[in-house]
């Protein structure tokens, strides 16, 4: 067995910061670690101040010493995930009036180019059209390259696309003559990368970023004139809303909506009237959400929401001219438990994805026959996406469906004759057969009675018993909802006799907006028991066992990771964190940055109650951070992340390594010209996994680190 290596640890220097708040002294020795200019750093990396770059690259150069052992299991672990990848891949074409557009990779590269096929040809076997933008040529003199958006004029005879040259998120937007294939003058920067067009094709509006990187603007651009006399159609005050942008399908309308993680509000710009001033379909009202969708055929919106108490959101519908919900009907009711995540609207349906104790389903609703029909496609744990596509005349919608066992399919549904026609399916570069895989949903009990849904999957086997490695995964914030898909790179674990498990803890969505609830703000704490109460669950069930385990989780998904490593670490072997959000309290108590104010919400504010200051650091993994043994540790962070800054994993390797009361592994790794979503590309991508995953096995294989003495 592999020995740990005993080498010496980089040491950062302890600078007392102290800070008060409602009378409490909070004492945070490695404050020094977030640079005083970080916005500047995020527009222009060179400018992190040289004594914390030097800390970050001896992080990275201790890391790489450390997982040196692994160097050769990573190597094959990407040689697999990429095997395992077709030669080439590309998205099913997205009809758009006289057009359709696709994403093809071409074999061996990095990067997607986008396709215009003529309508008639867009199913034709082998029929490519013509390639507009080529992803690959544009990254070839960046180091950093990330296409994010894509939108047709009108007339499919432009096409506006945003990129991040960065990783900080700020998109740059541009506009391709399709007859040249080549870019207009026009460059709009500083942008969120969301965009739409006037019916008219002349105007572009798109979201603009303020100076503390929140999207607060929605811009109108004319084409063919500077960004200077852009003139801004929305501008939101409040700086715990976010702005986005969207066309509604029918291309009669577009939407502005401002939102909190609780609280919505949308606001209408008619695009045949560019000119014209957005209008309010109803004012905001504190924990109240809608979304509208436009019924161009009955001049009305339909909206979900859970207006009225209605917790898990029904479907209403609006006159066109309405301006206050007192003209809101019911179509759709609220049935707690059964949340509606998405609706569409078609000419002669309406379509919602539901989901109902952790499984998707679908509702489609005739306005001929006045008729529902609930569809679901599979009754093992899977992944249920809708896709009604842009246009409104249409008798299609698209699903994307994939399991832990089976690769993802693609499917349009036709919603009269209710038959599918398979438009893609996920063909691996390597055999695969579902069968050589089991799946199995099983309820944890956990705190105050709650039944936690888990996902697992194996290899046909690998037995089940408490010597066996098992990787728990758990996300449990903002409502998001941790799907049980189909993974290429996950591949790897399996075929080593990992069992796979999700954990769908409070703080997601999985089973209705209740579930959601009760893990947030004060209730937050309910995300990291419900996690460890899996975690013990499945090691009473024989199927792992403590100190077997592998716990994985990145972002609010890291804050769980580390909030649970401090409340049980010998039931871990290896803990991953991807920029992981861990130093909770000093984040939430820096207005300053992007993210805070629309974060209160979820969180709570500890800048104004007493209450929710004490709720943050009771939990925070930086502040609880105690003398224990801890499992081998690793967190990664993107230097421009503009969501989860550097620091947070900074300052946490950094005092777990002061505190900790053993010699295991305690490593820092960030992306020094990347951000929160890492590095751009397909295999790239699995660089990344492949990285994290040679950590877990390599870790898996270590003894327990070795008890020491307290540092003096």
């Amino acid at each position: 067995m592999p020995q740990a290596p005993r080498a010496q640890a980089p040491i950062v220097a302890r600078k007392t910061h102290i800070t008060r708040h409602h009378g409490l002294r909070r004492e945070d020795d490695y404050h020094w670690l977030a640079a005083k200019n970080w916005r500047a750093v995020l527009q222009a990396p060179k400018k992190l101040p040289a004594d914390i770059r030097k800390m970050l690259e001896a992080e990275n150069a201790w890391c790489a010493q450390m997982l040196q052992p692994a160097r050769a299991l990573q190597r094959k672990l990407f040689a697999e995930m990429r095997a395992a990848l077709p030669p080439t891949e590309h998205s099913v074409p997205r009809l758009y009036k006289s057009h359709a557009w696709q994403r093809r990779y071409p074999k061996g590269k990095e990067h997607a180019c986008i396709h215009r096929l003529a309508r008639a040809q867009a199913f034709q076997p082998g029929a490519r059209g013509r390639k507009i933008l080529d992803g690959n040529r544009e990254a070839k003199t960046r180091p950093h390259f990330r296409l994010k958006a894509t939108a047709p004029a009108p007339d499919n005879q432009f096409l506006a696309w945003a990129f991040d040259l960065k990783g900080r998120e700020d998109f740059t937007i541009r506009v391709r003559d399709c007859a040249s294939r080549r870019d207009l003058p026009d460059r709009l920067t500083d942008t969120a990368g969301e965009m739409a067009w006037s019916a008219c094709g002349q105007y572009l509006f798109y979201v603009a970023h303020n100076a503390q990187h929140r999207p607060d603007r929605v811009m109108r651009h004319r084409l063919g004139t500077a960004q200077a006399r852009d003139v801004c159609v929305y501008r939101e005050r409040d700086a715990g809303f976010f702005v986005s942008l969207s066309a509604l399908r029918g291309d009669a309308c577009l939407s502005i909506c401002a939102h909190t993680h609780e609280t919505s509000e949308i606001h209408v710009l008619d695009a045949h009237a560019p000119l014209a001033p957005p209008q309010c379909l109803s004012r905001r009202q504190k924990g109240r959400e809608y979304y509208a969708e436009h019924d161009l055929a009955r001049a009305r919106f339909i909206l979900r929401t859970n207006a009225g108490g209605r917790q898990d959101f029904c479907l209403m519908q609006a006159p066109q001219d309405a301006r206050t919900s007192r003209q809101w009907r019911q179509l759709v009711p609220h049935r707690k438990g059964r949340l509606l995540l998405q609706h569409a609207v078609l000419r002669d349906h309406l379509i919602w994805l539901a989901m109902e104790e952790a499984q998707p389903h679908l509702g489609i609703f005739s306005f001929a026959s006045r008729r529902t029909r609930m569809v679901q496609l599979d009754a093992a744990p899977h992944k249920l996406a809708l896709d009604a596509g842009e246009e409104y005349d249409s008798r299609f919608c698209r699903l994307r469906h994939s399991s832990l066992t089976q690769p993802a399919r693609i499917w349009d549904y036709d919603l009269a004759r209710h038959r599918r026609v398979l438009r893609w399916r996920e063909r691996l570069g390597v055999a695969h057969a579902a069968g050589d895989y089991r799946s199995r949903r099983l309820a944890v009990r956990a705190g105050g009675g709650a039944r936690v849904p888990v996902s697992l999957v194996w290899h046909k086997k690998t037995k089940l018993a408490p010597q066996t490695p098992l990787w728990l995964y758990a996300y449990g914030a903002y409502g998001i909802i941790t799907a049980p898909s189909f993974s290429i790179a996950r591949l790897s674990l399996l075929r080593r006799g990992i069992v796979y498990a999700i954990a769908h803890v409070r703080g997601g969505r999985e089973k209705g907006q209740g579930w959601f609830l009760q893990g947030r703000k004060r209730a937050k704490p309910n995300s990291f028991t419900d996690c460890v109460a899996v975690a013990r669950a499945l090691c009473r069930q024989r199927i792992s066992a403590p100190g077997r385990i592998i716990l994985h989780g990145g972002s609010a998904g890291g804050l769980l990771v580390g909030a649970c490593v401090n409340l049980a670490p010998d039931l871990f072997a290896a803990a991953l964190a991807e920029v992981p959000f861990v130093d909770t309290l000093a984040t939430m108590l820096n207005a300053d940055l992007p993210l805070t104010p629309p974060e209160w919400p979820e969180w709570g504010n500890p800048l104004a109650s007493k209450r929710d200051y004490q709720t943050i650091a009771a939990y925070a993994p930086y502040e609880n951070i105690r003398a224990a043994a801890y499992p081998h540790i690793l967190a990664t962070a993107g230097l421009t992340d503009p969501r989860v800054t550097y620091w947070e994993a900074a300052k946490w390797i950094a005092r777990l390594r002061e505190r900790r009361t053993d010699s295991g592994l305690n490593l820092l790794h960030t992306k020094m010209t990347a951000g929160h979503s890492g590095r751009a590309g397909r295999f790239n991508a699995l660089r990344d996994a492949a990285f994290v995953y040679s950590f877990a096995l390599h870790a898996l294989a270590l003894p327990k680190g070795v008890r020491r003495s307290l540092p003096p």
